[in-house]
């Protein structure tokens, strides 16, 4: 009773519930968006596969860490569920920054602490970021958000074995953050270097002791994964997967003269600032230290793999949230953290395009949920294929029996669990099978032995590596082809 008294007295609790509630109807419309975005087509592909028994990695290929698709196999990639997951995770991400600032700043900025918060909510409850997307960015914020309120905390901690606990669960949960996708690396290495530098301020020197605990935290959950796929015989396929695959997607536009020579010169400016702050540490007070130095490494994270994926600005959305409000709160620096938000404005919008469809995002969803516009009109909102995907879908599901698989020869992979099926091997899509050397003979094998009913060939570049002299045309649409075996 006395805490339900504490909270209706407590207007951060009131600003926080109102703020959810918004953070909810910002939301609302992506649990009814139509099955049209691609990575999420490829989670659901391997979603789906998992829960029919298939091995990851091994049955089902995607170049990141495990738990977002255990994340999809829990729901059975019903896109609903798995969107409805990332609300509920967006709004505790919501909750965490709010404890965070509060940290951060001092009780005396209590409009700092709602204006950020408010703006937090609502760039990640838009679909300006991809918010609306069940990606792993969407997950990751709110295990990464925590560890940064338990990193703080443990600083003001005196019992040594609290703070090496705190410490523990800051680096246990960010690994988490990790499982979901490897670039929460780089939010582990900023709390490092933080604690390292702060060392070096309370302490004249680097203890590791007082340091070590996040090490032993956060490496423990990752070297469990491990040991589960080294048990299960499928280690090989886990780190080529989760780690060297992405080798050739972060060279992506990272090579100059030679390659990753633009990745490196993005690391050493990382370097340089932060160096920059070790510096200045002792005119710098320790919530500013914290902030600068995770928003650099976000920056990184953001800017890691130079490809303008919208999504990836999530990574940066704390920190710059935090930025702002440390440009309020702290004076003496505000001319130069001014240039520093500029800066990283100018940045971001010329490297980044927003979901330009913002402003109509809701007047679409307003509009089907009253009538005035058509099913096909809705779905062709957010990609006019995906209008052809549903066209496939049921088709396929009108013809095909349960026990009857199909090939996409594309890159829609969402239209296996559209149609309820299985991908035939690991690779769900077309630009996987042509970008790993095993593709075009998995795909073969794959046709050969299993000889699906139905074949769906996308107007793709790269042609079907098998001849379709058993199989005839049973419908086309402006994108595709749908074939159905013979004999």
């Amino acid at each position: 009773m006395r805490l339900i008294e504490r909270l209706e007295k407590s207007r951060e609790f009131w600003f926080l519930l109102a703020l959810s509630l918004v953070f909810f109807l910002l939301r609302l419309p992506s649990l009814f968006e139509p099955y049209w975005y691609g990575d999420e087509g490829i989670y659901q592909a391997i979603g789906i596969t998992l829960r029919d028994g298939g091995t990851l990695y091994q049955d089902a290929f995607d170049n990141k860490p495990p738990l977002l698709y255990v994340i999809y196999a829990i729901f059975n990639s019903e896109q609903y569920l798995v969107r409805a997951a990332s609300l509920v995770f967006g709004v505790a991400s919501v909750w965490a920054y709010l404890l965070l600032a509060k940290l951060l700043f001092p009780k005396n900025s209590r409009w700092i602490l709602y204006f950020t918060t408010a703006l937090f909510a609502v760039l990640f409850g838009l679909p300006l970021l991809e918010g609306n997307i069940a990606n792993a960015e969407n997950f990751m914020l709110f295990p990464i958000i925590s560890s940064a309120i338990l990193i703080f905390t443990s600083l003001s901690q005196t019992q040594e074995d609290k703070r090496n606990l705190t410490l523990f669960f800051a680096g246990a949960i960010l690994s988490f953050a990790f499982l979901i996708k490897i670039v929460a690396v780089f939010d582990f290495l900023s709390f490092f270097t933080f604690l390292i530098i702060f060392n070096l301020i309370k302490y004249k020197e680097v203890k590791l002791k007082k340091i070590y605990f996040l090490l032993v935290g956060f490496f423990t959950p990752a070297l469990l994964t491990s040991l589960y796929f080294l048990f299960t015989a499928n280690f090989k396929n886990f780190l080529n997967a989760s780690l060297f695959s992405n080798i050739n997607y972060v060279g992506f536009g990272n090579s100059i003269f030679f390659p990753q020579d633009f990745l490196f010169a993005k690391a050493l400016l990382v370097f340089l600032f932060v160096y920059i702050l070790y510096r200045k540490r002792n005119s710098l007070n320790t919530s500013s230290l914290f902030i600068l130095i995770w928003l650099a490494f976000s920056v990184f994270n953001a800017f890691f793999s130079q490809r303008p994926y919208i999504h990836y600005l999530l990574v940066i959305l704390p920190t710059f949230c935090l930025l702002i409000g440390l440009l309020f709160w702290e004076r003496k620096l505000q001319k130069i953290l001014s240039i520093l938000f500029i800066f990283l404005l100018l940045i971001i919008l010329s490297n980044f395009k927003l979901y330009a469809k913002t402003d109509r995002y809701y007047s679409n969803f307003l509009d089907f949920l009253l009538g005035k516009k058509s099913t096909i009109e809705y779905i062709g909102f957010f990609d006019r294929r995906a209008v052809t995907d549903y066209k496939i879908a049921s088709f396929i599901n009108s013809k095909a029996e349960v026990s009857d698989t199909i090939y996409v020869w594309g890159n829609n992979a969402q239209l296996y669990k559209m149609t309820d099926k299985i991908p035939l091997h690991r690779y769900t899509v077309l630009y996987h099978v042509t970008n790993y050397k095993d593709g075009y003979a998995l795909t073969v094998h794959a046709l050969d032995s299993e000889k699906p009913r139905f074949i769906v060939v996308m107007q793709e570049k790269q042609l079907l590596p098998i001849s379709l002299y058993n199989y005839t045309e049973r419908m086309k649409t402006e994108n595709a082809t749908i074939y159905e075996r013979v004999n």
